[in-house]
């Protein structure tokens, strides 16, 4: 949906930038490239449910935004390596702290469960007969 504003000059930076990673692949494959320069196939073997065919298309709409670098290595057989440019190195420092917002709130989320979880038990615990007998 975003795909299309990417080259949009008239939306707002928020909504460009989003347009850059959307996608199910493109922020995980920031994260990996970030490390180091990786080859297609580690790519997949790391990311299990992502297939060639989409990996080849993504890693083409990241290029083409500017952010990774495809470099193919003469030899037999030929050797595909793909590393972040300074770009894609800027916009992984930029959703830093986006990502530490993202994991505190997973951490609240998580509190918020525990919390609910512990007072359904409480609520049932106190519901329960105490014996074999109602008590009037």
């Amino acid at each position: 949906m975003t795909r299309s504003r990417a080259g949009d000059l008239n939306v707002c930076g928020v909504t460009a930038a989003i347009a850059v990673i959307d996608g199910k692949w493109k922020t995980i494959l920031l994260w990996l490239l970030e490390s180091a320069p990786r080859r297609p196939g580690e790519l997949v073997r790391r990311l299990p449910g992502l297939t060639e065919k989409v990996l080849t298309q993504t890693l083409r709409e990241m290029e083409a935004d500017g952010l990774v670098h495809r470099e193919v290595h003469d030899g037999r057989p030929l050797k595909t390596v793909y590393s972040l440019t300074d770009f894609g190195r800027e916009l992984s420092e930029a959703l830093a702290p986006l990502s530490d917002w993202g994991h505190r709130r997973l951490e609240k989320l998580a509190r918020e469960t525990r919390a609910r979880e512990t007072s359904a038990r409480e609520t049932s615990a106190e519901e329960a007969p105490a014996g074999p007998f109602p008590v009037s």
